[in-house]
Order: C-alpha cells, then structure tokens, then sequence
C-alpha cells in the first residue's frame, strides 16, 4: 500500500486519479482550495485518508499545506494535478503574481521544494506545452499583452521543465510529467474529443506501478507511452535558469 497526495483533488481529473487508487488499497490524502472544496472531495471520496487544505494561489497557504503534508506523514507518492486553464483574463494574485503562474508553476515548485522528498514524482502538463514560450523576464505577463491560451501553454511548458529538472537532480526519485489529453472536464470543456476514462489511467500507472516501464524517470508520457516533449524542456541550462527563477520570486531553492 502507497500512501499518495494528489493535490487539486476535489473535482475532475484529479478526484478519479485519487478514485482509483483509494479503490486499489493506498492510502490518499485529497487536497482542496478551501473547507467548502474540502467537504465536497470529502463527500465524494469518503474513503480518503484526509483532506488538506490550502489555496495554491496564496505563496502563504501553499506553504503552509506542505508543513501539513509533512506533519502528517511521509507520502511515497505526490502527484501535482491542481491547475486552471486558460479561460480567465489576467488575474493578479495576493502576492502580486499572475494567476495561472502562480497555480500552475510556483505551487509545484513550493510543494516540490517544501514537502519532504516522497518516492515518486508526478507533475500534469499538457500537449500544449510543444506551444509555450520561454519568457523568464515577463513570467507574470506585465510586459506582454495577456494571453490566456498562451499564459497556459507556457505553463505547462515550465511544468514539463520542472519535472525533468527534478529528475537530473534527483536521480533517486523518479520524476515524469504526464499529458492526460483534452478531456471533458470542467477545464476541457464540454466539446473536448479526447475519451475522459482514460484521462486518470497514466497517473495512477506512474504512481504506483511496479513494471519497470513504470519506474522510469524524466519522461513526459501520454496514455502510457513516452512522447517527445518540447525540446526546450530536455536543456539543463533551461531547467537551471527557470529554477533559479522560481527560487528568486519565493526565497527557497528546491536543490
């Protein structure tokens, strides 16, 4: 039996990866924005181990969610599934940082840097990373003219550069980024034409699979076969020049 945080977990995508694994035997810890999104992850997983709460957006509740996560026990698994698409204008955060940033980007990079180091490493990207743009000096759009879909896709282009450079620094704990596909969630969309059912089944593969496919580390997967990331993604400068970026905004250093 693993025990498994998968944050993001109230709805979607995120509650049928944890689903799944409470209907396999792990124990999961569900995470959830605030105690209305708690109660609902609650009532639709009863069988989770717990619910932790914090909003991502917030640099203060994120890191206070990891002290909890540590308080609470060594995980052997964290998958970062919590995100928010590209549909919103540009959004500040409390902190002065842009919204979808913040929760797609800086909150990983928090938890990853902040949570005790667990046994496996899962970050959610999406195939339209192979779009996004690398734009360290305006991470928070206020030279660019905002762009949602782009905001997005630079994102999860980050995401993939932030599993890779786990998995070089930390040949230990594997590390892999996963494209779920354009699913009809509340995120996808309605009209989204990729199959919902199989959205979740990487995730959970990843996590706690023991074929060594499974065990593998820096690769981004879609359906469970490797696909060939953003190139960008595959650079140790890169991955060096964004984590030192991430470290300069928050004051810690995830190595």
């Amino acid at each position: 039996m693993a025990r498994i945080l998968v944050t993001g977990s109230a709805d979607g995508l995120g509650r049928m990866v944890a689903g799944e694994l409470i209907e396999q035997g792990h124990e999961v810890v569900l995470h959830a924005r605030n105690k209305t999104r708690g109660v609902d992850a609650r009532t639709a997983l009863p069988k989770a181990a717990d619910v932790l709460i914090g909003d991502l957006a917030v640099i203060a509740e994120t890191q206070e969610l990891a002290r909890r996560a540590n308080a609470s026990g060594r995980f052997d698994v964290i998958i970062h599934n919590a995100a928010v698409g590209y549909r919103e204008p540009r959004i500040e955060t409390v902190d002065g940082l842009e919204h979808v940033f913040a929760i797609n980007v800086l909150a990983p990079y928090l938890l990853t840097a902040l949570i005790d180091r667990p046994g496996r490493l899962i970050y959610l990207s999406s195939g339209m990373h192979l779009g996004g743009d690398i734009v360290l000096d305006d991470l928070q759009w206020v030279r660019r003219r905002w762009n949602g879909s782009q905001a997005y896709s630079d994102s999860k282009l980050y995401d993939v550069v932030l599993a890779f450079a786990v998995a070089r620094l930390w040949p230990d704990t594997p590390s892999n980024a996963v494209d779920p596909g354009w699913v009809p969630t509340k995120m996808g969309g309605a009209s989204a034409p990729d199959d919902l059912t199989l959205g979740h089944l990487t995730q959970t593969w990843l996590a706690v699979g023991n074929d060594p496919a499974a065990r593998v580390t820096g690769g981004y997967w879609h359906h469970r076969k490797q696909q060939k990331p953003a190139a960008e993604a595959l650079d140790p400068d890169f991955q060096d020049r964004l984590t030192d970026k991430l470290a300069e905004l928050t004051g810690i250093s995830l190595f």
